[in-house]
């Protein structure tokens, strides 16, 4: 245990003290209750705080930690037990009735205990209860009670257990936990061996197959992913219950007590029970720490949770990478390994107890593979492993030929990989042979993914490519991304098998007709491979990405150009994303920029699957029309600036066009309006907006008073969000009132233009979404109105109205992100860029366009990108005098003062 037995609780001491404190009481039982409950709280306080400060100092001694919270629960609930028949009940010449054992069942059963764990017990009895049973269960209860204790019980007969035992799987689970604690020994023997000779026996097979669905269910529950951000420890993939079904059928079929029994049994080798081990004990360790932190059960991994249970468990911040990142990485190692442990068991009970699908095995079984290889059990695996080993390239065939078959590979063959990985060595990495295989796991069975998930889970990618060893596991702390680096790039391959696959047409038109017309798909999918393979480090991950794909592609012996691509698009590989996302498409420098950059249409067909892909396999929810759109409307003007000259993207042209469309949809005005219409508005209004938007602010300007503010509110499905166009006389700071406006009813702006008329109007357009990032339903719009109305008459100050609403969640708190503030003069024409990357918030842009506007600069647009905690707005700006901001103090002294706002706003969110 973490600590000496007699610091945790004397039980012997205890009794004594206890002997004592109803002496003094007398006969009164009320009085001997409280006695014995203010003893056994004051041993519950002191030895708990012994357990806690034990683990402090020794916060990965978990193992230690929960048989010590076991063993106080024991004298605590036993000392209750005896106090009870002692004092409240005693009974000298009980008959054969009254007699009682009392039990631990379930996780306390197994004498293991996190802080707040239950407490379940069973209270045995030989027949029906009788009232003294009765009577002793009750007193004994309600102290446990008083105690704060959690207590899950139950009072039976041996009958009883048999039959509900036999009814219900997760009694019966309980039951396998059986631990005597007190009372009639004989009594919980009889069960014990009844359990094992009629209810256990001859059972195996339906008790797997219920532990097995149930857990499919669970995972279910939790999402079904290892790689969750807040991952459940206890019922989550790869978590405490797992290894925990996994030892409730060991114990059922194998009539084991510790999984160590299980390594001569031939199911674990010494190495896979010691991964179990160190598993079992990081995952207890971690739930110790969030029940301890939360003062309560807790098995939720949020947030604020794992920077505290990181600290607590001695992890540090290193270059590149937050102290919390480190320890997720090895949270999800374990996950990982515990699902690999659980594969093994559960296949090499296969073949005896779980029911088979005839039909099934038979087709496998005709199913031909290839010479060195057996069919078992429905998966692939090796029929003579010293054959197997003697060609070190079959750790790469053994892939290939489970894309081919379509099998999935039988446990024994994955554990003959893993034992093995040393044979993959420079040699090999070398050798043409073995990359012309690994290309065909990546380009010839039509799926991938599943192959390379497979080998990352078995340590073959890391050994065959070391330089993605790193991000194998690496958690990046932030609501962006839902996978960790290796999962992600992963299923950015898996997106790109999909498109291929032709399944995707309907939404992804674009890149479907790329690919359809043909890419060189070598270079696309190792770009994938190692897009992201430079990250937690302090460099720029792109650059140095870039710089390990120079040094690993030589192996994969590529043509030179192909070499290049790959390098170019690792490198650049966030360039269009930021491009579409962080930058005023209407702007002719951005596309001219942007083509300049790629300066190829192959290389803008690539670059365009890239980052489809990339985005996609960020999570679920992260691709939506907004940024499909976007993307299409960047590519297309690109493509046409490459293949017409850059010389056409111009304003003029685009301000010509717009112009005509508008006076075509605007035919049926009367001339002298549409002429009035048509000579209001300055080129960027015509060039920024759609010609549906324009029509739709054309006629909020007809008979407009200068008094008045016209709003119009239209779900624009195409970026799947609600825009809000308005109309009204202009005057210093509007952008940022309705910013502020629109902050307080809640919504999420995500793309915002405003313009003022050659007499004097302001046309604002903003886009937004709801809490949830949708477009807000049509029943929410004239509440919108009507709040967004308020606050522009001035009826209620932003300002102050958005000090009690702008909050970070508790559990979002700890997020971090550097605030910096970039000028950029070059790509725009006629705007400076202010580019503003910091923690995002509900009022940050309304801080941000506020203290721009006292600076006296116009907002001509500002475009809005987040990454789930991250926000980067970019604000298209010029000063009073219609200039760019050129002067290098000017700037910085911008820069202090936004800053400045960021961190108020941030200091004000934090509470």
């Amino acid at each position: 245990m973490i600590c000496a037995p007699e610091e945790i609780i004397d039980t012997v001491a205890l009794a004594r003290a206890i002997e004592d404190a109803c002496a003094e009481a007398g006969s009164d039982p009320m009085a001997r209750r409280a006695a014995v409950t203010r003893h056994l709280n004051a041993a519950a306080k002191a030895g708990r705080t012994a357990i806690g400060d034990a683990f402090e100092q020794n916060p990965l001694k978990a193992r230690e930690m929960v048989h010590a919270y076991a063993y106080l629960t024991d004298g605590l609930v036993v000392t209750a037990f005896w106090f009870t028949r002692q004092f409240l009940h005693p009974l000298p010449n009980p008959t054969s009735a009254e007699h009682i054992a009392l039990c631990a069942v379930g996780g306390y059963g197994r004498a293991e205990m996190s802080p707040h764990s239950d407490v379940d017990l069973l209270f045995l009895t030989p027949y029906k209860i009788t009232p003294w049973a009765e009577s002793v269960i009750e007193s004994t209860l309600y102290i446990l009670w008083d105690l704060h204790m959690k207590v899950g019980h139950a009072s039976r007969t041996v009958k009883e257990c048999m039959r509900l035992g036999k009814q219900d799987y997760t009694i019966r689970t309980s039951l396998i936990e059986l631990r005597f604690l007190a009372g009639d020994r004989p009594l919980e023997k009889e069960l014990h061996d009844k359990l094992h000779q009629g209810l256990f026996a001859g059972t195996g097979k339906e008790f797997i197959e219920a532990k097995l669905d149930e857990r499919t269910e669970r995972h279910k529950k939790q999402g079904g992913q290892r790689y969750m951000l807040e991952p459940n420890v206890k019922e989550g993939k790869g978590g405490l219950r797992d290894l925990q079904s996994l030892f409730w059928i060991a114990k059922y079929i194998h009539h084991v007590d510790e999984i160590s029994q299980l390594v001569p049994l031939g199911v674990f080798t010494s190495e896979e029970f010691t991964a179990f081990e160190q598993a079992e004990n990081f995952l207890w360790a971690v739930r110790a720490h969030l029940h301890l932190l939360a003062g309560r059960p807790a098995d939720q991994l949020t947030f604020d949770m794992q920077i505290e249970v990181a600290a607590r468990m001695g992890y540090a911040d290193s270059p590149g990478r937050r102290a919390v990142e480190h320890f997720m990485q090895d949270y999800f190692r374990h996950a990982t390994m515990v699902g690999e442990l659980t594969r093994i068991f559960l296949t090499a009970l296969e073949a005896d107890h779980v029911k088979r699908l005839p039909h099934l095995v038979g087709l496998l079984r005709r199913r031909r593979v290839k010479p060195g290889y057996e069919v078992r059990q429905m998966r692939l695996d090796v029929k003579d492993e010293d054959a197997f080993l003697a060609d070190k390239l079959n750790l790469l065939h053994i892939f290939e030929e489970a894309l081919r078959t379509g099998l999935l590979i039988h446990p024994d063959a994955m554990r003959l990989v893993t034992a093995n990985l040393d044979l993959i060595d420079d040699e090999m990495r070398a050798d043409p042979e073995a990359a012309r295989i690994f290309l065909g796991l990546l380009l010839k069975h039509g799926n991938p993914e599943r192959a390379l998930r497979r080998m990352n889970e078995l340590g073959v990618l890391s050994a065959f490519i070391p330089e993605f060893a790193p991000i194998v596991a690496m958690m990046q702390f932030n609501i962006y991304h839902h996978y960790t680096v290796d999962e992600h790039t992963i299923q950015t391959i898996s997106e790109l098998a999909e498109i291929e696959r032709g399944e995707l047409i309907e939404d992804l038109p674009v890149a479907s007709r790329i690919l359809k017309a043909g890419v060189n798909r070598k270079v696309i999918y190792l770009a994938l491979l190692f897009h992201d393979i430079g990250k937690g480090r302090e460099e720029d991950h792109s650059v140095l990405g870039a710089k390990i794909a120079r040094a690993v592609l030589p192996r994969f012996h590529l043509k030179p150009r192909e070499a290049e691509d790959v390098e170019w698009l690792v490198r650049y590989h966030l360039l269009m994303s930021d491009m579409a996302q962080k930058r005023d498409l209407s702007d002719p420098r951005t596309i001219r920029s942007f083509a300049r950059a790629v300066k190829t249409k192959k290389r803008l067909d690539l670059l365009t699957v890239l980052t489809v892909c990339d985005i996609r396999g960020v999570g679920p929810g992260t691709w939506n029309n907004w940024k499909a759109q976007l993307l299409r409307n960047l590519y297309r003007q690109t493509a046409d600036g490459l293949e017409n000259g850059l010389e056409d993207l111009n304003r003029d042209k685009q301000s010509a066009e717009a112009r005509r469309q508008l006076r075509e949809a605007l035919g049926h005005w009367d001339k002298a309006d549409l002429r009035t219409e048509l000579a209001r508005h300055y080129d960027p209004y015509l060039q920024g907006l759609s010609t549906a938007t324009q029509v739709i602010i054309a006629n909020m300007l007809q008979g407009i008073g200068n008094d008045e503010i016209r709003i119009d509110l239209t779900p624009d499905d195409d970026r799947d969000a609600t825009r809000a166009a308005f109309a009204l006389s202009d005057h210093p700071g509007i952008f940022a009132r309705i910013a502020g406006a629109l902050a307080l009813v809640g919504a999420n702006v995500v793309d915002a233009r405003t313009y003022t008329t050659k007499d004097g109007f302001a046309t604002p357009v903003f886009w937004i979404q709801d809490a949830e990032g949708n477009p807000y339903s049509i029943g929410k719009l004239d509440r919108l109105r009507a709040m967004i109305s308020k606050t522009l008459k001035g009826e209620v100050l932003a300002r102050e109205a958005l000090t009690k609403k702008d909050k970070f969640k508790k559990r979002e708190m700890n997020f971090r992100f550097p605030t910096t503030v970039s000028f950029d003069n070059e790509g725009s024409e006629i705007y400076t860029i202010i580019e503003v990357d910091t923690r995002d918030r509900p009022g940050l842009l309304y801080d941000l366009a506020r203290t721009l506007s006292e600076r006296n600069l116009q907002i001509a647009s500002a475009v809005v990108a987040t990454y789930g905690a991250q926000a980067v707005d970019s604000f298209y700006v010029k000063d009073m005098f219609g200039l760019k901001v050129h002067s290098e103090s000017k700037q910085k002294a911008l820069e202090t003062r936004l800053k400045a706002a960021v961190q108020a706003g941030t200091d004000r969110a934090n509470g």
